[in-house]
């Protein structure tokens, strides 16, 4: 198999052509498994293979939901989870990992790979929940605030939003039966968000209050480099986060100073995945589809790509949730299980409503992991890994024919996916029998690119209608 297929040698490699075998069974053939028209999440573009629906593709018991305690999670709490001897021991072995490694000069974690995840953290806005004192509102102008429906709000957001940075942005409506439940019961410093009938937004030593009008959250991704994602689980794939969240902090304080200036509240996350869950979020406002990794995939990043949320009073049209075949894709896939270098990955073939562990919230049917592995290696690798982001094949930049067939085919024909992962095994093999710290990709190479984009993003990803 060669890597210029024609169309027609490739869907014969796939035995789709020659053993009669076609896509009719799918209500899809001919070419209009490229372009066929389904409805599209709102204020975004994006191709006939992704539709919406009026639930996810992971199923929720909104009964069985609670308002989860973030400092639960293995990010707040593993010491407790491994206890502290394991601890210790896992933060010795991280410092002289790290320590031999830049000075073996080990590919990834060199001098300069060390420097620039360094640099990449730096200069972020202020990240605060409550917003700005100083922002201009309608009030110091002597206007009334801004009006319009919501879906003019959903349009005019969308359109800010992707020129201050975002990837792709949707809309949530908070309902105390269901969505409420995805905002946290406490933040990660163990502050109670406590939502109360009250005007304005408050902040002690004890709570966050989070107005009952405010009804809405804004979620949006910030994408991330695919190129320097393929060193995982180096130093620079490290940074390749580190740099987003940095982003995304200036960028958070841009939109809270212009839901201000329209005279509305923006509430933000006061530390990093603070406020509420992210990929579930993500997910009922129609980013993405929640997978084997039990994060969000994208149809425009598939993992490589970060979530951030905001809570506001502006009233928004609520964007959809959809079906790209992503979630059936991970079922027959198990490409990222197999990557894990810890195993903390899920090798089932059907997700499930039991987690794992205490790090978990109960209420939906996933892939739950065990976080307790997964985070000890990336202790002793001194990074946050990544390896199962890089594998996923979604994580592609969706340029190459085959990129598009597959995200066609995936979601119109889910029978070929196990093919579909077997031309991605030849495409992105990814090291055999890699060491400690050995990267996906070569970072050297990377480091000899000067043709990457800005951030080393396609930003023509998720384009707004207006």
């Amino acid at each position: 198999m060669a890597f210029n297929l024609t169309r027609r040698e490739f869907l014969k490699d796939l035995g789709l052509l020659g053993a009669g075998i076609t896509l009719a069974p799918a209500a899809v053939s001919g070419n209009t498994i490229f372009d066929w028209d389904n409805e599209k999440t709102p204020q975004l573009h994006r191709p006939g293979w992704v539709s919406t629906s009026s639930v996810p593709t992971m199923e929720i018991d909104w009964d069985k939901m609670q308002r989860w305690r973030e400092w639960r999670t293995t990010r707040g709490s593993f010491p407790e989870y491994v206890g502290k001897e394991r601890d210790d021991r896992l933060t010795k072995l991280q410092t002289e990992n790290l320590d031999r490694w830049v000075k073996q000069n080990k590919p990834g974690y060199t001098l300069k790979d060390r420097a620039l995840q360094n640099a990449a953290g730096q200069g972020s806005g202020a990240q605060s929940f409550l917003p700005p004192k100083d922002a201009t509102t309608p009030d110091k102008l002597g206007v009334a605030p801004w009006k319009g429906s919501p879906e003019d709000a959903a349009l005019m957001l969308t359109a800010a939003m992707r020129h201050m940075g975002a990837g792709t942005v949707g809309f949530v409506e908070l309902d105390s039966r269901t969505t409420e439940k995805l905002i946290y019961a406490e933040d990660p410093d163990k502050k109670v968000m406590s939502i109360e009938d009250v005007a304005n937004p408050s902040e002690d030593d004890k709570k966050r209050v989070i107005p009952k009008k405010a009804r809405w959250v804004i979620v949006w991704t910030i994408p991330m480099s695919q190129e320097t994602m393929k060193t995982a689980p180096t130093a620079l794939c490290s940074m390749t986060t580190g740099l987003t969240y940095t982003t995304n902090r200036s960028f958070q304080l841009r939109l809270q100073y212009f839901l201000a200036g329209l005279g509305y509240m923006g509430l933000g996350e006061n530390s990093t995945n603070a406020l509420g869950i992210s990929p579930a979020l993500g997910t009922m406002a129609g980013l993405g589809e929640m997978s084997r990794l039990n994060r969000l995939i994208t149809p425009e990043w598939g993992p490589i790509a970060r979530v951030f949320k905001m809570v506001t009073d502006l009233p928004l049209a609520p964007t959809k949730p959809i079906n790209a075949g992503i979630m059936q894709f991970c079922k027959v896939c198990k490409k990222c299980a197999e990557f894990c270098p810890s195993k903390a990955l899920s090798f089932d073939t059907e997700p499930s409503w039991e987690p794992r562990g205490p790090w978990s919230n109960p209420g939906h049917k996933a892939f739950f992991e065990d976080s307790t592995k997964c985070r000890a290696y990336w202790r002793q690798v001194g990074t946050n890994c990544g390896l199962c982001f890089t594998a996923c094949p979604f994580g592609t930049k969706n340029q190459a024919f085959f990129h598009a067939f597959r995200n066609a085919l995936t979601s119109a024909t889910p029978v070929f996916d196990s093919a579909l992962r077997a031309v991605d095994d030849w495409i992105n093999p990814g090291p055999a029998n890699p060491e400690l710290g050995d990267p996906f990709k070569n970072p050297e190479d990377w480091w000899k690119r000067t043709d990457l984009p800005i951030y080393g993003i396609n930003t023509s990803s998720g384009l707004s209608t207006i």
